[in-house]
Protein backbone atom coordinates (compact mmCIF):
# COMPACT_ATOMS: atom_id res chain seq x y z
CA UNK A 1 0.00 0.00 0.00
CA UNK A 2 0.94 3.46 -0.78
CA UNK A 3 2.41 6.16 1.75
CA UNK A 4 1.90 9.40 1.79
CA UNK A 5 3.06 12.32 3.15
CA UNK A 6 0.24 15.50 2.75
CA UNK A 7 2.36 18.95 3.44
CA UNK A 8 -0.11 21.63 4.64
CA UNK A 9 -2.61 19.04 5.40
CA UNK A 10 -4.09 21.34 7.94
CA UNK A 11 -4.67 23.80 5.46
CA UNK A 12 -7.90 24.01 2.88
CA UNK A 13 -6.84 22.08 0.29
CA UNK A 14 -4.46 19.61 2.19
CA UNK A 15 -7.29 18.87 4.90
CA UNK A 16 -9.96 18.06 2.30
CA UNK A 17 -7.62 15.89 0.48
CA UNK A 18 -6.55 14.08 3.45
CA UNK A 19 -10.59 13.43 3.98
CA UNK A 20 -10.82 12.50 0.26
CA UNK A 21 -8.25 10.28 0.11
CA UNK A 22 -9.12 8.45 3.34
CA UNK A 23 -12.01 7.72 2.14
CA UNK A 24 -11.54 6.59 -1.18
CA UNK A 25 -8.22 4.68 0.20
CA UNK A 26 -8.89 3.28 3.67
CA UNK A 27 -6.02 0.92 3.66
CA UNK A 28 -3.11 3.53 2.29
CA UNK A 29 -0.69 5.46 4.89
CA UNK A 30 -0.71 9.11 5.59
CA UNK A 31 1.66 11.54 7.55
CA UNK A 32 -0.42 14.98 7.62
CA UNK A 33 2.79 17.62 7.83
CA UNK A 34 1.81 21.02 9.25
CA UNK A 35 3.96 23.60 11.04
CA UNK A 36 0.15 25.27 12.29
CA UNK A 37 0.68 28.86 11.12
CA UNK A 38 -2.27 31.18 11.09
CA UNK A 39 -3.64 29.28 7.89
CA UNK A 40 -3.42 25.81 9.44
CA UNK A 41 -6.04 24.36 11.59
CA UNK A 42 -5.70 20.71 13.06
CA UNK A 43 -9.13 20.96 14.16
CA UNK A 44 -9.93 20.63 9.88
CA UNK A 45 -8.76 16.81 10.77
CA UNK A 46 -10.48 15.78 13.13
CA UNK A 47 -12.56 12.46 13.07
CA UNK A 48 -10.31 11.08 10.53
CA UNK A 49 -9.35 7.89 11.28
CA UNK A 50 -5.91 5.92 10.77
CA UNK A 51 -3.95 9.43 10.07
CA UNK A 52 -0.25 10.50 11.51
CA UNK A 53 -0.04 14.10 12.15
CA UNK A 54 3.13 15.93 12.73
CA UNK A 55 3.30 19.36 13.37
CA UNK A 56 6.69 20.45 11.61
CA UNK A 57 7.68 23.32 9.36
CA UNK A 58 8.90 21.90 5.79
CA UNK A 59 12.15 24.25 5.58
CA UNK A 60 13.02 21.31 8.50
CA UNK A 61 15.90 19.22 6.22
CA UNK A 62 16.19 16.93 8.91
CA UNK A 63 12.84 16.01 10.61
CA UNK A 64 11.50 15.74 6.59
CA UNK A 65 14.07 13.58 5.97
CA UNK A 66 13.55 11.41 8.88
CA UNK A 67 9.71 11.34 8.38
CA UNK A 68 10.67 9.94 5.00
CA UNK A 69 12.62 7.43 5.77
CA UNK A 70 10.76 5.87 9.04
CA UNK A 71 7.56 6.10 7.59
CA UNK A 72 8.42 4.25 4.21
CA UNK A 73 6.78 7.41 2.56
CA UNK A 74 6.70 7.14 -1.16
CA UNK A 75 4.27 9.81 -2.08
CA UNK A 76 4.59 13.55 -1.19
CA UNK A 77 1.42 15.39 -1.92
CA UNK A 78 2.68 19.47 -1.06
CA UNK A 79 0.10 21.78 -0.22
CA UNK A 80 2.19 23.59 2.48
CA UNK A 81 2.26 27.58 1.18
CA UNK A 82 1.54 30.59 2.40
CA UNK A 83 -1.47 31.72 -0.58
CA UNK A 84 -3.14 34.91 0.31
CA UNK A 85 -2.13 37.71 -2.31
CA UNK A 86 -2.92 40.92 -0.29
CA UNK A 87 -0.55 39.24 2.93
CA UNK A 88 2.09 38.93 -0.08
CA UNK A 89 1.46 42.65 -0.97
CA UNK A 90 1.75 43.75 2.54
CA UNK A 91 4.44 40.63 4.25
CA UNK A 92 6.34 39.15 0.76
CA UNK A 93 9.16 37.57 2.60
CA UNK A 94 7.28 34.62 4.39
CA UNK A 95 6.47 33.80 1.18
CA UNK A 96 9.56 33.62 -0.31
CA UNK A 97 10.37 31.89 2.89
CA UNK A 98 7.96 29.26 2.79
CA UNK A 99 7.01 28.65 -1.15
CA UNK A 100 10.42 28.77 -2.59
CA UNK A 101 12.67 27.81 0.15
CA UNK A 102 10.37 25.05 2.16
CA UNK A 103 9.76 23.54 -1.73
CA UNK A 104 13.60 22.83 -1.94
CA UNK A 105 14.30 21.82 0.85
CA UNK A 106 11.53 19.41 0.34
CA UNK A 107 12.94 18.37 -2.88
CA UNK A 108 16.86 17.79 -1.20
CA UNK A 109 15.09 15.68 1.47
CA UNK A 110 13.16 13.36 -1.50
CA UNK A 111 16.12 13.26 -3.36
CA UNK A 112 18.45 12.16 -0.81
CA UNK A 113 16.09 9.46 0.73
CA UNK A 114 14.79 8.81 -2.98
CA UNK A 115 17.92 8.96 -5.21
CA UNK A 116 20.63 9.70 -2.95
CA UNK A 117 20.95 6.21 -1.30
CA UNK A 118 19.83 4.18 -3.59
CA UNK A 119 16.83 2.76 -1.94
CA UNK A 120 14.88 1.83 -5.75
CA UNK A 121 11.86 2.63 -4.39
CA UNK A 122 9.16 3.81 -6.53
CA UNK A 123 8.14 7.42 -5.60
CA UNK A 124 6.23 10.89 -6.53
CA UNK A 125 6.54 13.95 -5.62
CA UNK A 126 3.76 16.01 -6.43
CA UNK A 127 3.42 19.80 -6.33
CA UNK A 128 0.02 21.30 -6.09
CA UNK A 129 0.50 25.18 -7.66
CA UNK A 130 -1.69 27.53 -8.82
CA UNK A 131 -2.88 29.45 -12.08
CA UNK A 132 -1.78 32.51 -10.66
CA UNK A 133 1.41 32.30 -12.23
CA UNK A 134 0.30 32.95 -15.64
CA UNK A 135 -0.95 35.94 -15.13
CA UNK A 136 -3.47 37.98 -16.26
CA UNK A 137 -5.81 37.48 -19.00
CA UNK A 138 -7.81 40.11 -20.98
CA UNK A 139 -11.58 39.67 -21.47
CA UNK A 140 -10.96 37.66 -25.13
CA UNK A 141 -7.90 36.18 -24.16
CA UNK A 142 -7.55 32.36 -24.83
CA UNK A 143 -7.86 30.17 -21.31
CA UNK A 144 -4.52 29.40 -19.44
CA UNK A 145 -2.73 25.87 -21.02
CA UNK A 146 -0.05 23.99 -19.48
CA UNK A 147 2.52 25.81 -22.44
CA UNK A 148 1.07 29.24 -21.38
CA UNK A 149 4.47 31.51 -20.26
CA UNK A 150 4.68 32.66 -17.19
CA UNK A 151 4.42 36.42 -16.03
CA UNK A 152 3.91 36.44 -12.12
CA UNK A 153 2.08 40.01 -10.52
CA UNK A 154 2.06 39.40 -7.35
CA UNK A 155 5.03 38.36 -4.99
CA UNK A 156 2.49 35.25 -4.15
CA UNK A 157 2.08 34.22 -7.60
CA UNK A 158 5.89 35.07 -8.20
CA UNK A 159 6.72 32.66 -5.67
CA UNK A 160 4.67 29.81 -6.65
CA UNK A 161 6.39 30.20 -10.04
CA UNK A 162 10.15 30.12 -8.60
CA UNK A 163 8.32 26.93 -6.80
CA UNK A 164 7.18 25.54 -9.97
CA UNK A 165 10.51 25.92 -11.24
CA UNK A 166 12.38 24.10 -9.02
CA UNK A 167 9.97 21.04 -9.24
CA UNK A 168 10.23 20.65 -12.73
CA UNK A 169 14.66 21.06 -12.17
CA UNK A 170 14.42 18.20 -9.89
CA UNK A 171 13.00 16.56 -12.40
CA UNK A 172 15.45 17.29 -15.23
CA UNK A 173 18.20 17.35 -13.39
CA UNK A 174 17.88 14.57 -10.93
CA UNK A 175 15.05 12.08 -12.59
CA UNK A 176 13.20 13.05 -9.31
CA UNK A 177 9.46 11.55 -10.65
CA UNK A 178 7.84 14.75 -9.69
CA UNK A 179 4.49 16.24 -11.02
CA UNK A 180 3.18 19.22 -10.95
CA UNK A 181 -0.59 20.71 -11.03
CA UNK A 182 -2.08 24.74 -11.53
CA UNK A 183 -5.51 24.50 -10.73
CA UNK A 184 -8.18 27.90 -10.58
CA UNK A 185 -9.83 29.42 -7.35
CA UNK A 186 -10.84 26.42 -5.22
CA UNK A 187 -14.10 26.61 -2.69
CA UNK A 188 -15.80 24.59 -0.16
CA UNK A 189 -15.61 23.39 3.48
CA UNK A 190 -12.68 24.18 5.91
CA UNK A 191 -12.02 27.35 3.80
CA UNK A 192 -9.57 29.97 5.67
CA UNK A 193 -11.97 32.83 5.66
CA UNK A 194 -9.63 35.30 4.20
CA UNK A 195 -10.31 34.33 1.00
CA UNK A 196 -13.46 35.51 -0.54
CA UNK A 197 -16.68 32.73 -0.12
CA UNK A 198 -16.02 32.41 3.18
CA UNK A 199 -14.87 36.02 4.27
CA UNK A 200 -18.12 37.30 2.84
CA UNK A 201 -20.26 34.20 4.31
CA UNK A 202 -19.08 35.07 7.84
CA UNK A 203 -19.88 38.49 7.18
CA UNK A 204 -22.99 38.77 5.72
CA UNK A 205 -24.22 36.69 9.08
CA UNK A 206 -22.60 39.20 11.35
CA UNK A 207 -23.79 42.19 9.70
CA UNK A 208 -20.37 43.64 8.49
CA UNK A 209 -19.60 45.24 5.28
CA UNK A 210 -18.94 42.80 1.79
CA UNK A 211 -16.40 44.87 0.13
CA UNK A 212 -15.21 44.31 -3.28
CA UNK A 213 -12.59 45.32 -4.78
CA UNK A 214 -12.79 48.15 -7.79
CA UNK A 215 -16.25 47.32 -10.00
CA UNK A 216 -16.23 43.53 -9.30
CA UNK A 217 -15.23 42.83 -12.21
CA UNK A 218 -12.74 40.49 -11.65
CA UNK A 219 -12.80 37.05 -13.47
CA UNK A 220 -12.02 33.67 -11.93
CA UNK A 221 -12.65 29.91 -12.67
CA UNK A 222 -14.07 28.28 -9.47
CA UNK A 223 -13.22 25.03 -8.67
CA UNK A 224 -15.01 22.85 -5.97
CA UNK A 225 -12.51 21.54 -3.40
CA UNK A 226 -13.08 17.66 -3.74
CA UNK A 227 -12.62 17.86 -7.70
CA UNK A 228 -9.57 19.25 -7.52
CA UNK A 229 -8.56 16.13 -4.85
CA UNK A 230 -10.13 13.74 -7.70
CA UNK A 231 -7.82 15.96 -10.41
CA UNK A 232 -4.57 15.09 -7.96
CA UNK A 233 -5.46 11.68 -7.52
CA UNK A 234 -5.66 11.32 -11.32
CA UNK A 235 -2.47 12.75 -11.53
CA UNK A 236 -1.00 10.61 -8.99
CA UNK A 237 -2.63 7.22 -10.55
CA UNK A 238 -1.57 8.15 -14.40
CA UNK A 239 0.20 11.10 -14.78
CA UNK A 240 3.46 10.64 -16.11
CA UNK A 241 6.65 11.77 -14.10
CA UNK A 242 7.96 15.50 -15.56
CA UNK A 243 4.51 17.01 -16.45
CA UNK A 244 2.15 19.77 -15.89
CA UNK A 245 -1.82 19.28 -15.74
CA UNK A 246 -4.31 21.96 -15.33
CA UNK A 247 -7.13 21.28 -12.98
CA UNK A 248 -10.38 23.55 -13.60
CA UNK A 249 -13.78 23.93 -12.47
CA UNK A 250 -15.29 24.98 -16.04
CA UNK A 251 -16.98 27.95 -13.94
CA UNK A 252 -15.62 31.30 -14.98
CA UNK A 253 -17.99 34.13 -12.90
CA UNK A 254 -16.91 37.82 -12.25
CA UNK A 255 -16.56 38.26 -8.67
CA UNK A 256 -19.76 40.32 -8.33
CA UNK A 257 -21.28 37.06 -9.49
CA UNK A 258 -20.07 35.14 -6.78
CA UNK A 259 -21.04 37.51 -4.40
CA UNK A 260 -24.82 37.88 -5.24
CA UNK A 261 -24.73 34.24 -5.12
CA UNK A 262 -23.42 33.81 -1.62
CA UNK A 263 -26.06 36.67 -0.81
CA UNK A 264 -28.74 34.79 -2.48
CA UNK A 265 -27.76 31.30 -0.87
CA UNK A 266 -27.66 33.15 2.88
CA UNK A 267 -30.66 34.56 2.32
CA UNK A 268 -32.25 31.34 1.08
CA UNK A 269 -31.14 29.43 3.89
CA UNK A 270 -32.50 32.06 6.63
CA UNK A 271 -35.92 32.37 4.69
CA UNK A 272 -35.95 28.02 5.09
CA UNK A 273 -34.84 28.04 8.60
CA UNK A 274 -36.42 30.07 11.27
CA UNK A 275 -33.37 29.24 13.91
CA UNK A 276 -30.49 30.78 11.71
CA UNK A 277 -32.56 34.29 13.05
CA UNK A 278 -31.89 33.51 16.67
CA UNK A 279 -28.19 32.44 15.90
CA UNK A 280 -27.06 35.20 14.12
CA UNK A 281 -28.92 37.83 14.78
CA UNK A 282 -26.65 40.80 13.35
CA UNK A 283 -27.26 39.42 10.07
CA UNK A 284 -29.64 41.34 7.26
CA UNK A 285 -31.73 38.26 6.34
CA UNK A 286 -32.25 37.72 10.35
CA UNK A 287 -34.23 41.40 10.28
CA UNK A 288 -36.06 40.11 6.75
CA UNK A 289 -33.67 42.71 4.52
CA UNK A 290 -31.40 41.13 2.29
CA UNK A 291 -27.38 40.33 2.58
CA UNK A 292 -26.76 42.06 -0.75
CA UNK A 293 -27.21 45.33 1.39
CA UNK A 294 -23.83 45.11 2.76
CA UNK A 295 -22.41 45.01 -0.45
CA UNK A 296 -19.51 47.94 -0.74
CA UNK A 297 -17.30 48.59 -3.29
CA UNK A 298 -13.13 49.49 -2.05
CA UNK A 299 -10.71 50.66 -4.11
CA UNK A 300 -8.84 47.85 -6.08
CA UNK A 301 -6.04 46.35 -4.49
CA UNK A 302 -2.45 46.48 -6.11
CA UNK A 303 -1.65 43.96 -8.78
CA UNK A 304 -5.18 42.54 -9.00
CA UNK A 305 -5.38 40.27 -11.98
CA UNK A 306 -8.53 40.90 -14.05
CA UNK A 307 -9.17 37.25 -15.38
CA UNK A 308 -8.04 34.23 -14.63
CA UNK A 309 -9.49 31.12 -17.04
CA UNK A 310 -8.37 27.47 -16.87
CA UNK A 311 -7.97 25.19 -20.51
CA UNK A 312 -7.47 21.36 -18.35
CA UNK A 313 -8.13 19.54 -21.79
CA UNK A 314 -5.29 17.76 -20.89
CA UNK A 315 -6.22 16.36 -17.97
CA UNK A 316 -9.45 15.45 -19.23
CA UNK A 317 -8.42 14.04 -22.11
CA UNK A 318 -5.19 11.92 -21.11
CA UNK A 319 -6.33 11.15 -17.50
CA UNK A 320 -10.04 11.28 -17.66
CA UNK A 321 -10.72 14.20 -15.34
CA UNK A 322 -14.18 15.63 -15.24
CA UNK A 323 -15.68 18.00 -12.77
CA UNK A 324 -18.69 16.44 -10.68
CA UNK A 325 -20.22 19.58 -8.83
CA UNK A 326 -21.30 22.94 -10.62
CA UNK A 327 -20.88 25.86 -8.73
CA UNK A 328 -24.86 26.69 -8.49
CA UNK A 329 -25.17 23.62 -6.48
CA UNK A 330 -21.59 23.35 -4.57
CA UNK A 331 -22.08 27.42 -3.13
CA UNK A 332 -25.16 26.26 -1.71
CA UNK A 333 -23.47 23.26 0.07
CA UNK A 334 -20.74 25.38 1.02
CA UNK A 335 -22.81 27.91 2.74
CA UNK A 336 -24.79 24.87 4.43
CA UNK A 337 -21.31 24.05 5.68
CA UNK A 338 -20.75 27.29 7.15
CA UNK A 339 -23.87 27.62 8.88
CA UNK A 340 -23.50 24.18 10.29
CA UNK A 341 -19.65 24.50 11.66
CA UNK A 342 -19.61 28.16 13.53
CA UNK A 343 -17.55 26.74 16.03
CA UNK A 344 -15.21 25.67 13.80
CA UNK A 345 -14.74 29.05 12.24
CA UNK A 346 -15.54 31.22 15.24
CA UNK A 347 -12.21 29.47 16.77
CA UNK A 348 -10.09 30.34 13.86
CA UNK A 349 -11.35 33.92 13.41
CA UNK A 350 -8.72 34.17 16.75
CA UNK A 351 -7.58 37.63 17.99
CA UNK A 352 -4.43 37.87 15.63
CA UNK A 353 -6.54 37.73 12.61
CA UNK A 354 -9.51 39.93 13.85
CA UNK A 355 -6.73 42.45 13.97
CA UNK A 356 -5.32 41.89 10.52
CA UNK A 357 -8.98 41.80 9.52
CA UNK A 358 -9.39 45.51 11.02
CA UNK A 359 -6.46 46.46 9.63
CA UNK A 360 -7.12 45.62 5.94
CA UNK A 361 -11.01 47.44 6.70
CA UNK A 362 -9.20 50.45 7.95
CA UNK A 363 -7.38 50.58 4.60
CA UNK A 364 -10.22 49.99 2.70
CA UNK A 365 -11.98 52.85 4.66
CA UNK A 366 -14.41 50.74 5.97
Amino acid sequence: MPNLMVTGAAGFIGANFVRYWRRTHPGDGIVALDALTYAGNAASLDGIPDVAFVQGDIRDYDLVKRLLAERAIDTIVHFAAETHVDRSIHGPDAFIDTNIVGTHTLLKAAKAEWLDQGSGRPHRFHHVSTDEVFGSLAPDDAAFTETTPYQPNSPYSASKAASDHLVRAYCQTYGLQTTVSNCSNNYGPYQFPEKLIPLFVINALSGKPLPIYGNGGNVRDWLFVEDHCRGIELILAKGRPGETYNIGGGEELPNLAVIDRICAAVDAAFASRPDLAKRFPEAPAAKGNKSESLKTFVADRKGHDWRYAIDDSKIRRELGYAVSHDFADAIGRTVDWYLGHQPWWSAVLDGSYRDWLKMNYAQRGL
